[in-house]
């Protein structure tokens, strides 16, 4: 039976279970009195702040304390903050993700991106001009390549892994391969003519890059014509960093996986409606882009 002693007892229970969660988060909050958020930079600095300005609001006000953008200016830079430390929590491509991993820095990913229609993947495709006389990706020889970043997946790292099964040398095979540095200028590239094919992200006919583009008046999605694209790779991450409280890291997992429900407006913004929110993931589904950095740097040796 179920008695006032057994009240109290489960009250102050309770009491002191509370009492340990707020002095956890007290601490953390002294110990982090901000936090500094980065992604990779797949569009212009303006488009990437405008798109998290909502999401920053958010995770500032659930975690209570202020969150920071850190708008990166390369793939690069992201990984190297996370390594040194000065970046909290990072959203990456999968390669990217892994090179960070690879470079020794210490993180968790903790959710994964997950498209609207449920899927966990996305592709690596080669646009050309819709008029150029271009069929397939091996028509572009002697011609000029789009690239994205040394660390991207869609935009280097699977077209250099398909190009090497197709017996392809970019370097030796296209008059000159040419880092964009984003999704965004791959696309702008293409566009204004400096390159005659650009690889970039791919989910399906109703988002890409080039879908975002269209919907910002950057782009007709029409202007352009797939030639080329990869197996599906698996969605990006967002990665925390190992050394975060586990409080902090609760908090922050709950503020992600919830953010849908609590504030949809930033969610909204953040992905253009065109996501469900993030699946908790782990490491070891980022393996695989562990060993296609290590055979892509093989490739680069030869």
């Amino acid at each position: 039976m179920f008695t006032r002693r057994h009240f109290l007892q489960a009250t102050a229970g309770l009491a002191a279970l509370s009492l340990g969660s707020a002095a956890a988060f007290a601490s953390w909050k002294e110990q982090f009195p901000e936090l500094v958020i980065a992604a990779v930079p797949d569009e212009n600095a303006t488009g990437i702040e405008k798109r998290y300005e909502p999401f920053i609001q958010y995770l500032s006000k659930q975690l209570g304390v202020p969150v920071k953008l850190r708008i990166a200016n390369d793939y690069a830079a992201v990984i190297e903050g996370q390594i040194a430390g000065n970046i909290h929590i990072a959203q990456y491509g999968p390669a990217a993700y892994a090179r960070a991993y690879m470079n020794g820095a210490k993180i968790e990913p903790f959710g994964m991106q997950v498209n609207k229609d449920g899927t966990k993947g996305y592709y690596s495709v080669l646009w050309v001009k819709k008029d150029a006389p271009y069929q397939k990706l091996e028509d572009l020889k002697g011609k000029n390549l789009g690239l994205v970043d040394p660390n991207s997946a869609s935009g280097n790292n699977v077209p250099r892994f398909a190009m090497n099964k197709m017996g392809i040398k970019p370097e030796d095979f296209f008059a000159n391969v040419v880092f964009t540095g984003s999704h965004e200028n791959a696309i702008i590239a293409l566009q204004q003519g400096q390159v005659d094919g650009a690889f970039n992200w791919w989910n399906d006919d109703n988002e890409s890059m080039l879908r975002r583009m269209e919907r910002k008046n950057m782009a007709k999605y029409d202007d352009f014509r797939m030639v080329f694209k990869s197996d599906q790779i698996v969605n990006s991450p967002v990665a925390m960093l190992s050394a975060l409280p586990d409080a902090l890291k609760a908090q922050i997992k709950d503020a992600f996986f919830n953010v849908e429900k609590n504030d949809p407006e930033a969610f909204r913004v953040l992905t253009d409606g065109e996501a469900q929110v993030w699946a908790p993931t782990s490491h070891q589904e980022y393996e695989v882009m562990v060993e296609l950095n290590k055979f892509v740097d093989t490739l680069r040796k030869q």
